[in-house]
């Protein structure tokens, strides 16, 4: 009877033995599988835009897909390079006007282009919409009513009156050393604007958009060129003054038309769909807009925050968009990971 039990007991701890290591083996080859999956490279191209989006996609890839990241900075070629070479695997921001040999790259194959992330973006001339509309609550009329286009401008120089030259108005520029400082000087001649209005070229972005702050705090008047997403624009309520409508003969002379648009697309290396095949069909999807990333940047500016703080505001209050992007269990992981 006592052999029969010890023999009974040896026999049971044998299966038992048996099934925690079928178990452990089991938990072995599923953690296996997540160590599987690749870590994925976003390239970041140095402006608070791209670091935004690069995070939303970030929470979304760790904690929805269970991949880990890594992000990798350099210049726009430079990252546009490092996704042809298999370096980097995820573009979330690529100003494809801004890139040479662009198409030619995405025709060859050697980069994949999932979609358009935004493509409302623009940059030109802009003015407060107080000076068109009034502020009733602040007490500010509409000083230039009927101000809508270029064409409208030598109208309202004086409103505009240049402190360091009184017989011109002001238009403030881009920054030296941007091809788009170049482009308003010319446009300056082109619509005849000289006659009315100094160029005043601000030495940094910090000046540019430091010269919309103080005149949109104080009422006052300002034109100049500006463009979409920033903070400023999420911010403030700007109105863009139109030109003639973009087209490659009136830009080639003299630039007497509107900036071309540009196509802000989602790119990847080659590899991606047999690397991360669910990941591309996430990309696919993911769409916002330029106003909406001028309004997470301009929570960024109020709230003194960093990018990944603005894509978690993001994500909290904005599921009805971001849970079309994914499948449910993602979803629902993303959002438990959010609590």
């Amino acid at each position: 009877m006592v052999l029969r039990n010890k023999k009974g007991a040896a026999i049971l701890s044998i299966f038992l033995l048996i099934g925690v290591l079928l178990a452990g083996t089991a938990c072995s080859q599923e953690d296996k599988a997540d160590n599987e999956k690749p870590k994925l490279v976003l390239a970041d191209s140095g402006w608070d835009s791209i670091r935004f989006h690069n995070d939303v996609a970030k929470i979304i890839l760790e904690k929805g897909y269970g991949y880990k990241t890594e992000v990798k900075m350099g210049s726009t070629p430079v990252c546009f390079t490092g996704v042809s070479m298999g370096d980097i695997d995820i573009y979330m921001e690529t100003w494809s006007d801004n890139i040479g040999k662009y198409s030619e790259t995405i025709e060859s194959g050697d980069v994949l282009e999932l979609g358009v992330n935004f493509g409302d973006n623009r940059q030109g001339y802009y003015v407060p919409t107080y000076l068109i509309k009034g502020d009733p609550e602040r007490g500010i009329e509409a000083l230039a009513p009927d101000l809508k286009s270029v064409e409208d401008l030598p109208e309202y120089w004086e409103l505009f009156r240049d402190p360091e030259d009184k017989t011109k108005g002001r238009i403030y520029g881009a920054i030296p050393g941007w091809a788009a400082d170049e482009i308003i000087a010319d446009k300056m001649d082109s619509y005849n604007l000289s006659d009315t209005y100094n160029l005043f070229r601000p030495g940094s972005d910090t000046a540019l958009s430091s010269s919309i702050v103080k005149a949109m705090e104080e009422g006052t008047p300002w034109v100049g060129y500006y463009w979409e997403p920033t903070w400023i624009m999420g911010k403030y309520d700007m109105t863009f003054i139109e030109e003639p409508a973009f087209s490659k003969e009136k830009w080639g002379d003299g630039y007497k038309c509107e900036f071309p648009p540009c196509r802000v697309t989602i790119c990847v290396s080659k590899e991606m769909p047999e690397k991360a095949p669910e990941v591309c069909e996430f990309l696919k999807k993911y769409k916002t807009s330029s106003a909406l990333t001028s309004r997470a940047l301009a929570y960024m500016q109020d709230n003194n925050v960093g990018t990944e703080e603005v894509a978690i505001w993001f994500l909290k209050n904005n599921k009805d968009m971001w849970s079309q992007w994914v499948t449910e269990d993602v979803a629902q992981k993303v959002e438990e990971a959010l609590k």
